[in-house]
C-alpha cells in the first residue's frame, strides 16, 4: 500500500476514533478503542503510535528529537526555537550573557536537555566518579499540621518539602555556595529463576547521601530517587480526553481482575485549579506547562511565570542561597525566563513525535504482542486512546488513533519497587503506568537500555521482573514463558 493510501486509511480510522464526529457511534469508538483479539497480522495504523504526528523518517539518534510530522510549516519554527530554548545552557548570574543567566544558585543541570538526553531517557551514574545528571532524589518529610495534611487531601500540595533541602537534592552549585550534597548508590544481587531454570541477577539499589552541604537531613525525611523520562507524545497524552482517563480506574478492584488503578489530581498553577494529573513518575502535575515550568525552577533553579523565585529551590535555612544574584534585568525583565521562552518549550515538549513501530508484522513480534495480552499488562498498560478533538488541542493534535500503552493511572507495584514516599494521594508503593511508546529506541538514541524510575533495570527482561504488587501476576505469566515466548515478548516490546 502506498503512502498516500496509509494516510488516506489513518485519516478514516481518526474520524472514527474521534469523539465529536458525527458518524461514529460509541460501539463503534469503543470497539476501535479495544484491545485487539486478533493477532494474525498487525492491526489497522498500529505502525503509526503517534496516529499523524508520527516520526516515520529519522530512526536514529534523533529519534526523539523530530516534530510532529502533520504540523505546519510555521509551526515548525515555533518547534525549532522552542528547541533552542531546551538546550539552552543556563550560566551564573551576573553575566553579559543576560538573556541567559540566573543559573541556580543550587542546581541539577545547566540545560533542559542536559537530563533529557536527546529527548529521551536519564540514567543512573555508571560508577561512583560518575555524576548524576539526569538522575536526582527528590526529598521531603511527612505532613507535620492538620493544615499540611488537609492541602494534600485537598489536591493543593503534593509534599511538604525537607527544611533544608527542600523538594530534591540539587548536587550542584554555583561558585561561591556548597551543593547540598551527592546521592550514593549500592547495589545488592538479587536472582530470579525463570521457570526452565534460566537464572537472571536484579540489582537492588540501596541509596544514601554524602557531603550534605547544609547539615543534617531532618530526622524523617523521605527520598526518592528519579530518572529523567522520555519526551515523546507528551502533546498526546495532554489531549486524551479526561473522562476517558477516569473510565479506566478502579480503586476498589470491582472488577476482581487483581488491578485497581486510581487516577490523582493536583493542584495546576498555569491553570489556577485543581486538575486530573498525567505527567511525572508519581503523577506529579497536571499540564506540560506545569511540568515543565517545575523542572526549571527545581533542576536548573531559573524563575519563570509560574515559579517566579529566583532562587529556585533553595530554603530559609539557606540564606546564602537565597541572597545569591538573580539573572533578572534582562529580555526576561523581572523573570529569568519570560512568557515567551517558556511557551516556546511548552510548544516544543507537546510536539515531540513517538517513532514509528518497526517489525510490526513480523511473526516473533506478533507472537509477543500476543503474549503480552493474554499476561494481561494490558490492564495497565492500555495500547488504544483517541485525542480529543475540540477546538482547545493543538491542531496536529487532534483526533489521533495513538498507541502510548499505558492507563495513565497509579498503581501498587509492590514493596520491591516501593520507595516509601507519598505524593500527594500516590502512596509509597504507586507508580504511575510508564507510557511504553519508544522504548524500543532507547538504547539507539541513548546509548543505554536502563529502564524503570531509577534506572535499576539493565534492560526490558529486568523491568518487568521487577513488577510486583498488582503486576504481580502478569510478571508471573512472563517468568514461566519458555524462553522462546519470552524472547518473543522482548522483540514485540523492543518493536514499540
Amino acid at each position: 500500500m502506498s503512502n498516500k493510501l496509509n494516510i488516506v486509511s489513518l485519516a478514516t480510522a481518526l474520524v472514527l476514533a474521534s469523539p465529536a464526529a458525527a458518524e461514529m457511534t460509541a460501539e463503534e469508538r469503543a470497539r476501535i478503542l479495544a484491545p485487539t483479539t486478533d493477532f494474525s497480522s498487525a492491526e489497522p495504523h498500529e505502525h503509526l503510535p503517534g496516529g499523524l504526528t508520527t516520526n516515520t523518517r529519522r530512526f536514529d539518534r534523533e529519534a526523539f528529537s523530530q516534530p510532529s510530522q502533520n504540523m505546519s510549516f510555521e509551526a515548525r519554527g515555533d518547534f525549532f526555537i522552542g528547541n533552542g530554548f531546551f538546550k539552552r545552557l543556563w550560566v551564573t548570574a551576573p553575566s553579559s550573557t543576560t538573556s541567559a543567566d540566573g543559573l541556580g544558585p543550587l542546581y541539577n543541570a545547566r540545560a533542559c536537555q542536559r537530563c533529557h538526553l536527546k529527548d529521551g531517557r536519564g540514567h543512573p551514574p555508571a560508577n561512583a566518579d560518575d555524576n548524576a545528571v539526569s538522575m536526582f532524589l527528590r526529598v521531603s518529610i511527612p505532613p507535620q499540621t492538620d493544615e499540611q495534611k488537609q492541602a494534600i487531601a485537598d489536591h493543593l500540595i503534593n509534599i511538604v518539602p525537607e527544611p533544608t533541602y527542600g523538594g530534591q537534592l540539587q548536587d550542584i552549585a554555583i561558585p561561591g555556595h556548597a551543593a547540598e550534597g551527592r546521592m550514593v548508590i549500592k547495589y545488592t544481587d538479587a536472582e530470579v529463576t525463570f521457570a526452565d531454570g534460566e537464572t537472571v541477577t536484579l540489582r537492588q539499589p540501596s541509596y544514601s547521601f554524602t557531603d550534605l552541604g547544609y547539615g543534617p537531613l531532618h530526622e524523617d525525611a523521605l527520598f526518592s530517587p528519579r530518572i529523567a523520562s522520555p519526551m515523546v507524545g507528551l502533546g498526546l497524552l495532554e489531549a486524551i480526553a479526561e473522562e476517558d482517563i477516569l473510565a479506566t480506574t478502579d480503586p476498589g478492584d470491582a472488577n476482581g481482575d487483581g488491578i485497581s488503578g486510581t487516577h490523582k489530581y493536583i493542584w495546576s498553577r498555569a491553570q489556577e485549579r485543581v486538575m486530573l494529573a498525567r505527567f511525572g513518575w508519581k503523577l506529579g502535575n497536571p499540564t506540560i506547562e506545569d511540568q515543565s515550568s517545575d523542572a526549571m525552577a527545581g533542576d536548573i533553579g531559573i524563575s519563570n511565570p509560574l515559579f517566579t523565585a529566583h532562587n529556585g529551590d533553595c530554603t530559609t535555612n539557606q540564606p546564602t542561597c537565597l541572597e545569591a544574584p538573580a539573572g533578572v534585568g534582562g529580555p526576561g525583565g523581572d523573570l529569568e525566563a519570560s512568557a515567551e521562552v517558556m511557551d516556546k518549550i511548552f510548544f516544543y515538549s507537546r510536539h515531540l513525535a513517538v517513532p514509528a513501530r518497526r517489525n510490526v508484522d513480523d511473526r516473533q513480534v506478533l507472537r509477543g504482542k500476543e503474549l503480552f495480552y493474554q499476561a494481561n499488562c494490558t490492564s495497565c498498560h492500555t495500547p488504544k486512546h483517541a485525542t480529543r478533538n475540540d477546538d482547545d488541542v493543538d491542531p496536529a493534535l487532534r483526533g489521533q488513533l495513538i498507541w502510548p500503552y499505558t492507563d495513565l493511572l497509579l498503581h501498587d507495584m509492590g514493596e520491591g519497587l516501593a520507595d516509601g514516599r507519598p505524593e500527594g494521594t500516590a502512596t509509597g508503593a504507586e507508580w504511575r503506568t510508564a507510557p511504553l511508546w519508544g522504548i524500543g529506541m532507547t538504547e539507539r538514541v541513548n546509548g543505554h537500555t536502563f529502564f524503570l524510575h531509577d534506572g535499576r533495570a539493565r534492560n526490558l527482561t529486568e523491568a518487568i521482573l521487577w513488577h510486583g504488587g498488582e503486576a504481580m501476576a502478569a510478571r508471573e505469566a512472563f517468568r514461566t514463558l519458555n524462553k522462546p515466548d519470552r524472547d518473543a515478548l522482548i522483540a514485540f516490546l523492543e518493536s514499540l
